[in-house]
């Protein structure tokens, strides 16, 4: 099990400067992170360090995301649908 001073950095991390952001990363680390393999649970904290303008780009299709970045990307996004 995760520790809560790890989930509560994720949390804060999740906080971004743009709210659907905010919203899509937050709901994906309540509802899936705990879910996620230890190789995804690294994928999304270093898709966390990303710039909130290439996340923007990578989740609304207007950029190609790094391959690295893909799977994590198409997970959190279809876990918003």
């Amino acid at each position: 099990m995760e520790k809560e001073e790890t989930l509560s950095r994720l949390r804060w991390q999740c906080r971004r400067g743009l709210l659907e952001l905010d919203i899509l990363l937050g709901n994906f680390l309540e509802t899936h992170y705990l879910q996620l393999s230890e190789k995804e649970k690294i994928l999304f904290n270093d898709l966390l360090q990303c710039s909130d303008q290439d996340l923007l780009y990578w989740f609304t299709n207007q950029a190609v995301p790094p391959a690295a970045f893909k799977n994590i990307i198409t997970e959190i996004s279809f876990s918003a649908q």
